[in-house]
């Protein structure tokens, strides 16, 4: 009796044990996806705060706002393609490590400048503007040749597997219609028709085992009779009368 009610107390803390680590589990995966959608909703509302400050400030601080948003719009594309494209692809993970080696230069130019935003001193802003804009375009350079490298790959092996697909559905329908391939002529050919100048030719037909030509003799079946001998003591014919 105390071994029954031993296993039952086991299996109901086996319950709760595992109704605690379910129970954990949803909650995490929830907090997941509200941090997701928290996270898509603060990027979304920056992105339009740069678009609007690129076209309502003039000057250095306008400037500044156009490369930020053209390098998180660039990171953000191309991180989005090879993450698609590695979970296809396994070849792809080395581009994600070198991509994700840029994000960390990427990342610190967005945080110089989001600093730079707010730099009452417009005159150093304008000095160092040609550098921080020609680092932006070797950071969106590079993401936008690897996002494009991983695009064409992708589309290339597409195209090699629609070439295959296409060449054994062809295959596949031709054997589906058998019956409309033609099949040789199997049946003899016919002597030639004579030349309409020269009336002395024949026809000539195809010799068969035993067969002779319509000019060749023809022994008789009985030999004639040759001249009879006539002897001393035979008569000789009597003529006949002309009375």
């Amino acid at each position: 009796m105390e071994a029954v009610i031993a296993v039952i107390v086991l299996l109901f803390v086996l319950c709760l044990a595992l109704g605690a680590y379910a129970t954990v589990k949803v909650i995490g995966a929830a907090k997941r996806g509200v941090d997701r959608t928290i996270g898509q909703a603060r990027r979304t509302v920056e992105d339009h705060t740069l678009r609007a400050k690129s076209f309502a400030q003039p000057g250095p601080a306008g400037e500044i706002a156009q490369l930020r948003l053209a390098l998180r719009t660039s990171m953000r594309a191309t991180q989005d393609a090879l993450q698609a494209g590695v979970v296809e692809d396994a070849s792809l993970k080395e581009s994600l490590g070198l991509f994700q080696r840029l994000s960390a230069h990427g990342h610190e130019l967005d945080a110089e400048l989001k600093r730079l935003e707010s730099e009452p001193d417009r005159a150093t802003l304008a000095e160092r503007l040609p550098a921080l804009r020609e680092r932006t375009e070797r950071i969106t350079g590079s993401a936008d040749s690897l996002r494009w490298a991983t695009r064409d790959r992708a589309r290339r092996f597409a195209e090699d597997d629609l070439d295959s697909l296409s060449a054994q559905i062809g295959v596949e329908a031709g054997a589906l219609r058998h019956w409309t391939t033609s099949e040789p002529d199997r049946t003899p050919p016919w002597p030639e028709a004579p030349v309409a100048d020269s009336p002395t030719t024949g026809q000539t037909w195809p010799e068969t085992p035993g067969a002779r030509t319509a000019d060749e003799s023809t022994p008789p079946a009985i030999t004639p009779p040759g001249p009879r001998e006539t002897y001393s003591w035979q008569k000789k014919p009597r003529p006949e009368s002309t009375t």
